[in-house]
């Protein structure tokens, strides 16, 4: 891959991918993770669920397709503690010690699927999220948009038990995604996931570049929570209070 020595700045930020299951972003992390090694950057990369000895246990109950009767409350508070001790462990000495923090989804996914698509409002979730995470949130979330259908011809056919809750799920998932983005954008760059993989990559390149390196606005300031933001569910009204989101 080509160098890219402006990749430098990112050293000691915390960017997450987010996106629909089959968007593509798994690629692009491992894309950009060697890119900044290529240039001398430490990086630190997590998933969530997961990214710790008990994230991964978390992660099991959470993804196992027998678990069909869990509760989406305990679903979300499950989601929400292995992220706490993921925090603990890892993200914040990580961020301390200089080095780029990459994680495969964050509090966006939480209010994308448990909160859009599966109905809890943002306000429970993002009070969790005050408790699971403190002040330490994300710069940038890049989101690798793709349509329902293109994301479904690209996920193993062996799905997960949330990959398995079907089309209708999966759209209020892209639609909680757009209008967490559209609420703040200073935190969000929505990168079109349905092109060839080395166009997405080039795409988020020009993202990160024009944020961090391009002289132009960019992420939000390190170690603080977005501001207070009315983010909405499928039918909920406008009044509808929210905190911050990730």
């Amino acid at each position: 891959m080509t160098q890219h020595t402006w990749l430098r700045r990112l050293a000691g930020r915390f960017l997450v991918f987010e996106g629909p299951d089959g968007s593509g972003k798994s690629t692009q992390f491992a894309r950009l993770a060697e890119a900044l090694r290529e240039v001398g950057v430490g990086v630190r990369e997590v998933r969530e669920p997961g990214g710790t000895g008990i994230g991964e246990r978390i992660r099991e109950v959470l993804l196992d397709p027998a678990n069909t009767d869990m509760d989406i409350r305990c679903e979300m508070l499950l989601y929400m503690a292995s992220r706490a001790q993921l925090m603990e462990q890892v993200v914040r000495p990580a961020l301390a010690a200089g080095e780029t923090v990459l994680a495969d989804r964050f509090i966006a996914s939480t209010l994308a699927y448990q909160g859009s698509a599966g109905g809890l409002d943002s306000a429970s979730i993002t009070a969790v999220a005050r408790v699971a995470v403190g002040r330490t949130w994300p710069e940038l979330n890049l989101l690798f948009d793709v349509d329902e259908q293109t994301a479904a011809a690209r996920l193993n056919p062996l799905l997960d038990r949330m990959e398995q809750k079907g089309a209708e799920f999966h759209r209020r998932v892209r639609e909680g995604y757009h209008r967490q983005a559209s609420a703040d954008p200073s935190r969000w760059a929505v990168i079109d996931a349905t092109r060839g993989v080395d166009e997405v990559t080039d795409a988020m390149m020009r993202v990160l570049r024009s944020r961090f390196a391009g002289g132009t606005e960019g992420g939000a300031p390190a170690g603080h929570p977005p501001a207070r933001m009315t983010i909405r569910r499928t039918g909920e009204s406008a009044s509808s209070p929210t905190g911050p989101l990730g």
